[in-house]
């Protein structure tokens, strides 16, 4: 099953899972240079890459991990590998800005981690050229992959506004989904290019 997956998938699945374990093996060590920092002393301009190779426990990186494997395999077999690789860090690189606006304006000083920025452009990515995909919420709820990812952004940016879950970066998450669309919209324009 592993094996099948398209070369870029694989290779998001495997640093983060290498990256994983050296936060295991070595905790506190990562953090310090490659979470996000707010703007400030600890920011360095590598941790909007950086920090979604991080996580903060098993099953932050177990659902990350998983929605990498279920929705980027199919848009990497769709794009190509190029194409894919740019998305998935443009919607990386979106989700750290909105979080980096979202600290200055708030004045918090936490490190944010975690590939649910990259996670959520794919689910965005995957909504668009699959939407009557359907997608099971805890194996129950079968829904259209359009219907999931609507509902999906519009409970973040509840959660976002309200302040009801802490500790999650659901500005992050909308980020993610902005930047996947801005690059699909740049395609979308531009005339079509083989990568």
């Amino acid at each position: 099953m592993f094996a099948t997956l398209p070369p870029a998938t694989r290779a998001i699945l495997i640093a983060n899972g290498v990256m994983f374990l050296l936060q295991w093996l070595a905790p506190g060590v990562w953090m310090d240079r490659l979470a996000l920092w707010p703007l400030g002393p600890l920011f360095d301009p590598w941790q909007i890459v950086t920090y979604s190779f991080l996580h903060g426990s098993l099953l932050h990186i177990f659902f990350n991990m998983f929605a990498v494997y279920m929705f980027g395999g199919p848009l990497e077999n769709t794009w190509g590998s190029a194409k894919y690789v740019l998305f998935y860090f443009a919607s990386v690189i979106a989700a750290a800005a909105a979080q980096l606006a979202v600290t200055s304006a708030s004045g918090m000083l936490y490190p944010t981690i975690g590939a649910s920025g990259g996670v959520f452009g794919l689910l965005l990515g995957f909504a668009l050229f699959f939407p009557h995909e359907r997608i099971a919420i805890y194996g129950i709820i079968p829904m259209p992959a359009w219907l999931f990812v609507t509902l999906y952004g519009i409970l973040e940016l509840t959660l976002g506004i309200s302040g009801a879950q802490t500790g999650v970066a659901h500005f992050a998450h909308l980020g993610g989904m902005a930047g996947g669309a801005l690059v699909l919209l740049f395609w979308q324009r531009r005339p079509a290019r083989r990568f």
